[in-house]
């Protein structure tokens, strides 16, 4: 799980995939914290999105570095406590000017049944399942 979380943050943005009818929806995401041992993102309530994981928590994560690409997997999991949601806000302190751990428009989600495979054209793909 570390790893994954490294290879997020050194890239930056990731992108998102949630599903809206039988419409694929894809878009630039840039927070992921780990914290008590899970792995988590951010995104606003009053964002499609939100409505989106909230209906089908099934995502899934892409991200590409130099020559290795990064696909997870997963089920999105709410977690409406304070204290998740202020860790996130710790480590993006950019966005304490738009969010807050005490407004009711802060979400932060973490990953669940995760599987992140790294590939690459030079080496086999790697598996990691958190």
């Amino acid at each position: 799980m570390q790893r994954v979380e490294k290879f997020l943050k050194e890239v930056g943005t990731y992108y998102l995939a949630t599903v809206e009818g039988d419409q694929p929806r894809v878009r630039p995401f840039g927070t992921v914290n780990l914290f008590e041992g899970k792995l988590y993102i951010q995104t606003g309530r009053m964002k499609e999105v939100s409505k989106q994981i909230h209906k089908n928590p099934k995502c899934e994560i892409c991200a590409f570095n130099n020559d290795e690409w990064l696909r997870i997997s997963c089920t999105l999991v709410e977690d409406d406590r304070r204290e998740a949601k202020a860790s996130m806000l710790d480590a993006y302190p950019s966005l304490q000017n738009m969010y807050s751990a005490d407004d009711r428009n802060t979400e932060v989600f973490y990953m669940k049944d995760a599987t992140a495979t790294f590939s690459s054209f030079v080496h086999a793909p790697e598996v990691v399942k958190f």
